[in-house]
């Protein structure tokens, strides 16, 4: 008996225990803290879908669209759907759009999409395929056809480089923009060119809808909802009209190179290979870009939706020449002759030239300590007696040898001025970024005597020898070598000579508007520096020679132009074992040039046999001239 009592005792002890412990919890979230629980509650009851914005346009210097949104017809399936519901519409929906079943579940199974939100699966679908859902809803239950916005790029692969594309942010581009503005996994987000770069301006604001969810995530009702704010436009710098004739001259060049053979190999029959190019017009009174072309080129509108993987192989494939990479901000390339024109000014900074000094010109040239080595001009021609302008219209190697020579014995002997070629290129905006708000730009590079020794520090087997040699500096003066620049970079520097001394900041964009056009803020153009513009007079001369005078290396190209339309400077880059490099440094008119048209084409041969013909196209619309073919040459000259 005393223990059956001392049994009941210890299970009712217990058992108050418990109602004790019961009570106090109750008190606890009933009183002491009722606010925290009542708040997790609404939120596990209610979620927020976010609604993205159209993206603002892009548009060209007139305001004619490049860039706009589109609505298709999209097929969505609800997340929802059951299990049997699922095994009975995958196979009938897959057999009726034309997509692998596996595809639709990838895609339904993606945990990027909300699980609020129906998925979509297929766009871009036939009206009749919508028409057919419709009429037989039972067949395809938790399947929808909706209308959704996608970015439309109006002119295909026009401006491609330029515009950039849109892609579905990753998630660490996402983890990069927390403080600029909330995105969601599956959102858009511009990945290159214009859309990178103005992508605060042109995303717009999402809009936010909030629903109230029952314990098994059925959706009960719309508690809020907030529509979103279509994204600024944009209005480029860039000329729609220059930009096609730029991209459709370069093509042409580019195709009728790789017809004509390269009679510098003296071994065999050999065309030009001629993979790709570039094109850059610049308006030099205050920077802007009025065309920037790259070949080869891509369609921007293969990346909405996103890009199939063997096209995304195809771009990044070398045998394709890279056609993602725009060769005009991001290629790098010895300049050749183009870049005389900063030793023409080196020469006259440092007082090794002046405007009449004559040289004589017998067709090689060797610096004093070493005169049984040779830097001979292209097929050793002579041209006698030159000075600064002829020496620039017929493209005398010797006289910039010379020039290139003098500075290094000033360089050697520590006189003032021995560094004229690196300090006026780097003044020119040579070796650093131009600061084109486009995204990828490359610096290239300036080489000096600090340059060779870093090089042969880091890896002494492939650059034995860390000096900085005559012939080092003589071939810079002739833009060979080690020196490497970027059409950009090229185009920027002969627009500052042009202005007379102004280096602008590229600018690709000229303002950004809101609704209706109302002008939200303008961008002005950006001055880097000032630069030196001596002997501008006879430099001119010497490259409106080039164009017009009977022994000018452009001259059978620019044959029948109006007098005074155009100057330049051709260029010709001997690149180790591969064909040379063409280049074409314009100003059109001659005198106080207002655009600047600069062409450069990989293995495309003598400068005024591809890249000039090139360039008197573009140069022709600038004008308002008729437009001719490009006609590829065969010059006897023209580096």
């Amino acid at each position: 008996m005393t223990d059956s009592r001392v049994r009941v005792t210890l299970i009712g002890v217990v058992a108050l225990a418990l109602f004790c412990a019961l009570f106090a919890r109750l008190w606890y979230l009933q009183i002491a803290s009722p606010n925290q629980f009542v708040e997790a509650a609404r939120d596990n009851s209610v979620r927020t879908l976010p609604e993205p914005a159209l993206r603002g346009r892009i548009l060209d210097v007139a305001g004619r669209p490049l860039v706009d949104n589109r609505i298709a017809n999209a097929i969505t399936i609800d997340r929802k759907i059951t299990a049997r519901q699922r095994d009975l519409v995958m196979p009938r929906l897959a057999e009726l759009i034309g997509v692998p079943a596996s595809e639709l579940e990838r895609k339904l199974d993606d945990q990027r999409v909300s699980p609020y939100t129906a998925v979509p699966v297929a766009y871009d679908v036939e009206d009749s395929v919508i028409v057919y859902i419709s009429e037989h809803r039972e067949d395809f239950p938790a399947v929808r056809a909706e209308p959704i916005a996608f970015r439309r790029y109006l002119h295909g692969s026009l401006a491609a480089h330029v515009l950039g594309y849109v892609g579905e942010i990753s998630e660490e581009e996402r983890k990069a923009q927390l403080g600029v503005g909330s995105y969601e996994l599956g959102e858009e987000i511009g990945k290159s060119g214009v859309e990178q770069t103005y992508e605060s301006e042109l995303r717009g604001k999402s809009g936010v809808t909030q629903v109230e969810v029952d314990s098994r995530g059925r959706v009960l009702r719309t508690t809020e909802t907030k529509r979103p704010r279509v994204g600024n436009d944009v209005r480029l710098t860039i000329n729609l009209d220059v930009q096609r004739v730029a991209e459709e001259s370069l093509a042409q060049g580019i195709l009728g190179a790789r017809t004509v053979q390269d009679v510098t190999n003296k071994d065999e029959f050999e065309t030009f290979s001629a993979p790709a190019g570039a094109v850059v017009v610049i308006d030099s009174t205050d920077g802007s870009v009025v065309a920037l072309a790259s070949n080869p080129t891509y369609d921007p509108n293969k990346f909405v939706d996103g890009i199939a993987t063997p096209l995304w192989k195809q771009l990044n494939d070398v045998a394709n020449h890279y056609p993602l990479v725009n060769r005009a901000t991001a290629g790098q390339y010895a300049p050749g002759s183009t870049f005389k024109l900063i030793s023409a000014i080196a020469g006259l900074q440092s007082g090794v030239i002046s405007p009449g000094k004559f040289i004589e010109d017998k067709g090689r040239y060797s610096y004093p300590t070493d005169p049984n080595r040779f830097f001979t001009n292209d097929n050793s021609a002579a041209y006698g007696r030159v000075n600064l302008a002829r020496s620039l219209t017929v493209s005398s190697d010797v006289y910039f040898y010379t020039i290139g020579g003098d500075l290094y014995y000033r360089q050697r002997h520590g006189a003032l001025g021995g560094d004229g070629l690196q300090k006026t290129a780097r003044a020119y905006g040579f070796g650093e970024p131009t600061g084109i708000p486009l995204p990828g730009e490359l610096s290239g590079r300036v080489p000096d005597s600090a340059w060779k020794q870093r090089i042969h520090k880091a890896n002494p087997e492939a650059f034995p020898y860390p000096d900085w040699l005559p012939g080092d500096n003589i071939q810079l003066a002739v833009g060979q070598g080690d020196m490497l620049a970027t059409p950009l970079q090229l185009a920027t520097a002969y627009a500052a000579f042009a202005n007379s001394g102004t280096l602008y900041q590229p600018r690709i964009a000229a303002e950004v508007s809101g609704g209706e056009g109302r002008t939200l803020r303008s961008i002005e153009p950006i001055v880097n520096r000032s630069v030196p513009v001596p002997g501008r007079a006879e430099i001119v001369r010497g490259l409106t020679g080039v164009t017009y005078d009977t022994d000018g290396t452009a001259a059978s190209v620019f044959a029948g132009f109006p007098a005074g339309l155009v100057s330049g400077k051709t260029g010709t880059a001997q690149v180790g074992d591969k064909q040379n490099t063409s280049w074409f440094a314009g100003m059109t008119p001659a005198v106080n040039a207002r655009y600047i048209v600069v062409v450069m084409v990989e293995e495309g041969g003598y400068g005024a046999a591809t890249a000039a013909p090139i360039a008197r196209r573009v140069i022709q619309v600038l004008n308002g001239l008729p437009l001719t073919d490009v006609a590829i040459q065969t010059p006897s000259k023209g580096n």
